[in-house]
């Protein structure tokens, strides 16, 4: 499996692939720049197709934890993992020791939160094995579950692509397209729909379906029909990839603003939504609320003061839209800039106008 000509690389400081037969496991660790400091993300567990795949996938989400982290202004670096294998079937108290070890092995420059496939409780088993963990439940002193973060940080992005794109300081009536009713796609149902929003809401499993309808009087939507609804807001908060070649034309809102990590299937995907008039929120922005959350835990920062860190990315959207009105360029390559330099200038520089 080629590793240092793979697309994704982009000049990964280290890569290590962990295994312990007695307990299945099968992992790859990602960290992509420690320049800012430790490297931390979440580990995700998932019945990839092959290797490669689970390469690709880790080495896209660490290095968008990097850029994640620098244009929240943390002082940590970026960094994924990713355990190969089904979370309904495969996981075990074992096998989630023995990943905790290789998080372990690397002393503190990998530190692990949860992520797809991953819970509070499987945070605390890692943290039998290795100190190096967050994301714990706060009857392991940690801050609990940072999904509800996540969405917030969604929430306000969402707020400020409608103020700039929309005219509109308020969100009742917006029609919000969400795909994904996970822990993260559901919060944001409830603050989407406590705001006054119409949602329009499809998911794999029927049963999430059912639930948001019942909760928040939500229009169910077949997935793939999902793209083409009537919609101001599209919010991917599933798996990344479904921003492409074939979505992309058929969408019909005019404002991309979700949860999910590399929602561009490829970096080109950026100019095409521009091109189309739809204005991109870079997830990478966006969805820095639950890393702001777990930063939080392994700084020892009061977690009173996470909500206002994570409210903070309304702001730095709008500063995001503007720059790349400006330029005339995508968002995400604008928002890329702003974080290189931020990696240029260390965890305390200023950034450049």
């Amino acid at each position: 499996m080629p590793v240092f000509v793979e697309p994704e690389f982009a000049a990964h400081e280290r890569i290590v692939f962990a295994t312990d037969r007695t307990a299945g496991l099968r992992a790859i660790i990602a960290i992509h720049d420690g320049g800012r400091g430790p490297a931390l993300g979440g580990c995700r567990m998932w019945p990839y197709a092959d290797d490669a795949a689970a390469l690709r996938d880790v080495l896209r989400l660490s290095r968008g934890m990097t850029y994640k982290a620098a244009l929240s202004g943390l002082p940590l670096g970026g960094g994924k993992s990713v355990i190969i294998g089904d979370p309904r079937t495969d996981k075990s108290a074992a096998l989630l020791r023995a990943m905790g070890r290789a998080v372990g092995d690397l002393g503190g420059r990998y530190i692990v939160a949860e992520d797809v496939g991953m819970t509070a409780s499987d945070m605390a088993t890692m943290r039998e094995a290795t100190r190096y963990v967050v994301g714990l439940g706060p009857d392991q002193g940690g801050y609990g579950d940072p999904s509800p973060f996540t969405a917030y940080g969604v929430f306000v992005g969402i707020q400020a692509a409608v103020e700039f794109r929309l005219g509109r300081r308020r969100l009742d009536g917006v029609r919000v397209a969400v795909q994904g009713l996970g822990n993260v796609g559901f919060h944001l149902c409830r603050r989407l729909a406590e705001a006054g929003a119409a949602l329009l809401v499809a998911d794999l499993r029927d049963d999430l379906v059912g639930r948001a309808v019942d909760a928040f009087d939500a229009t169910p939507v077949s997935g793939d029909a999902l793209f083409a609804a009537d919609a101001d807001v599209f919010a991917p908060c599933a798996l990344g990839g479904v921003l492409n070649d074939d979505t992309i034309p058929r969408l019909r809102a005019r404002i991309v603003a979700g949860a999910a990590n590399n929602q561009l299937a490829e970096t080109r995907h950026g100019e095409a939504l521009r091109r189309r008039g739809i204005l991109y929120a870079p997830d990478y922005v966006i969805n820095a609320g639950g890393l702001i959350c777990v930063a939080a835990e392994y700084l020892q920062s009061p977690r009173e003061g996470v909500a206002r860190q994570v409210e903070a990315i309304h702001d730095t959207l709008h500063d995001v839209f503007q720059r790349a009105d400006r330029l005339g360029r995508p968002s995400d390559h604008v928002a890329d800039r702003i974080a290189e330099e931020r990696l240029r200038t260390g965890p305390t520089g200023a950034v450049a106008a």
